[in-house]
């Protein structure tokens, strides 16, 4: 991917990208204000807003989109399909599923869809009130979904069939260290074998849920890839708010973040209720292991697995003493690190090369915004 963007970058600048190209074809991903470039400095009483603060809002826009359209696979699928979040019917055998890590995994997988649906919402409506650009992602909604009962049978923009899962956030918050002060310090993988291979979180087609011991495999995985999601948008919000110029730009960021961590939260205690089992996925062969996490090499008072609260770590500097905050909120290079993350997990397999280069280019001018 790295590659390919160096590659284009070289070549064609992100605007005129999408200016000339897309757009020729018929399709806006942005929606153009010349008032907003103009602008060195927010307006409070309700004027232009600087060009950093909206390219910051246009990222976190983008990455709400993202989120709402995996999100709305999940409820389809394993939600409770409403006139608040419309589409599916529900797959019985998946819901049951999930429902062994809680028994409210339907109304929460429907509230947290409900909630990034809505902030995508806010965000774009917020740019266009400010005469600023807004985004949109469907030119790349192209990826075929699931095909089991229960999905609507809609194009996507993500790929929740061939997932990576870092899942070092589990001891991580369970840590004293801070990624902000050792970038280097490697946290262990709570789930080993998701962080290699590819790994369904939704049943492909109804085949996949014909063995139990397999479906229960690809429910854990939604277990997991759900707190592994939330907590990088739980790190965005306040590393770009550090960014932000206008005290309503501020306002927006450091609002919305807060709920994100209340995601991350939930589903880091439901994660941890996952049943231990192995399977082997019968379509590509790779085997995933969930062990119980109250035993060696974890367990104990320190990685319980129903520890929700972080622990106290270094913060700004050892000297001072330990602080329970979250981590990391290093505000360098935040919202390319987040494109880095999404890619790396696989979220966007199966999207162009386009896909990744407008997303880049989205990160590198939310990066460059300063206060």
């Amino acid at each position: 991917m790295k590659d390919i963007w160096s590659s284009m970058k070289n070549t064609v600048n992100r605007r005129s990208f999408v200016k000339n190209g897309l757009t020729a074809a018929g399709i806006g991903l942005l929606t153009q204000s010349p008032s907003i470039h103009a602008q060195e400095r927010g307006d409070e009483s309700g004027g232009h807003i600087t060009r950093g603060d909206a390219a910051l809002l246009r990222f976190a826009a983008a990455a709400e989109i993202i989120e709402t359209d995996f999100w709305v696979q999940y409820n389809e699928l394993a939600g409770i399909p409403d006139n608040e979040v419309p589409g599916g019917s529900g797959n019985p055998a998946y819901t049951a599923a999930l429902a062994m890590l809680d028994a409210d995994m339907a109304q929460y997988v429907h509230d947290n869809t409900d909630d990034e649906n809505t902030h995508q919402a806010f965000l774009n409506a917020y740019l266009a009130s400010k005469g600023a650009e807004t985004v949109s992602l469907e030119p790349f909604r192209t990826l075929q979904g699931s095909t089991a009962t229960g999905s609507s049978g809609k194009l996507r923009i993500t790929n929740l069939m061939q997932l990576t899962l870092d899942t070092s956030w589990f001891t991580r918050y369970r840590s004293a260290d801070n990624p902000d002060l050792d970038p280097t310090f490697t946290f262990p993988q709570a789930i080993p074998t998701l962080a290699t291979g590819k790994h369904t979180a939704i049943p492909r087609t109804d085949d996949d849920t014909s063995d139990p011991n397999f479906l229960q495999a690809i429910a854990n995985t939604a277990g997991f890839h759900f707190p592994t999601i939330e907590q990088g948008g739980n790190s965005l919000y306040p590393g770009m708010a550090q960014r932000a110029s206008s005290v309503e730009v501020l306002r927006i960021l450091i609002s919305i973040g807060p709920t994100e961590t209340m995601h991350f939260q939930t589903w880091a205690d439901k994660a941890g209720n996952a049943p231990p089992l192995t399977a082997v996925d019968p379509v590509t062969k790779v085997s995933v292991t969930f062990p119980d996490l109250n035993s060696s090499p974890f367990g104990g008072p320190e990685f319980q697995t129903n520890l929700i609260m972080p622990e106290p770590c270094a913060f700004l500097n050892r000297k001072l003493p330990r602080c329970s905050v979250i981590r990391p909120t290093e505000t360098k290079g935040i919202a390319m690190g987040v494109v880095n993350f999404l890619t790396a997990m696989g979220l966007f397999i199966g999207q162009p090369p386009a896909f990744d280069a407008f997303l880049r280019g989205l990160a590198q001018d939310a990066d460059q915004a300063r206060r």
